[in-house]
């Protein structure tokens, strides 16, 4: 079975989290979890490498996969750095040209790939803006962040999810 972490580029990381966290992944190991799939750019990400890291003395069997969203090639010494972090990576073939979706497409590809899908998503959070232009004043007010499209995506596909946020509250 595998597992995907999804949430927010910037998140509060307490000892309620950590704790939290890490007792979903044991308890998704204990359901049968073997293979657990990353993404990058967020503090989630970060936060659940290292946990499951942190778990894999005592669960040797567990698989941490990188799923790359850039970067369709990589060198070997790239790979090998890659590989003393994660037992596999890849890059999936069908964002390929995606372009500035590509992380969507990542995550639509491990959403897809899992079983259950780990978010940290709160429906209130707004991504920040890079960069204002004139052309903002046509934008919408509210974006969406790339865990919301994620999460509506999951809910479309009927995935198990646990929104770790919700249970924060």
């Amino acid at each position: 079975m595998q597992v995907c972490f999804i949430g927010h580029k910037n998140i509060e990381i307490s000892e309620k989290l950590k704790i939290l966290l890490k007792e979903t992944v044991i308890l998704l190991i204990k359901k049968g979890a073997t293979t657990f799939l990353f993404g990058s750019n967020s503090e989630f990400d970060d936060l659940s490498w290292e946990i499951v890291t942190q778990l894999k003395n005592e669960y040797p069997f567990i698989k941490r996969v990188y799923v790359r969203a850039a970067f369709q090639y990589i060198n070997t010494s790239y790979t090998e750095m890659l590989l003393q972090s994660y037992e596999e990576t890849y890059f999936p073939k069908k964002i390929e040209n995606a372009g500035k979706y590509s992380y969507v497409e990542r995550n639509y590809e491990m959403i897809n790939l899992s079983t259950y899908c780990v978010f940290y998503y709160n429906k209130n959070y707004l991504p920040t803006r890079k960069k204002q232009s004139k052309r903002d004043i046509f934008a919408p007010a509210r974006r969406n962040s790339g865990t919301k499209i994620a999460y509506d995506y999951a809910i479309k596909n009927k995935k198990q999810i646990i929104n770790l946020y919700e249970n924060l509250t």
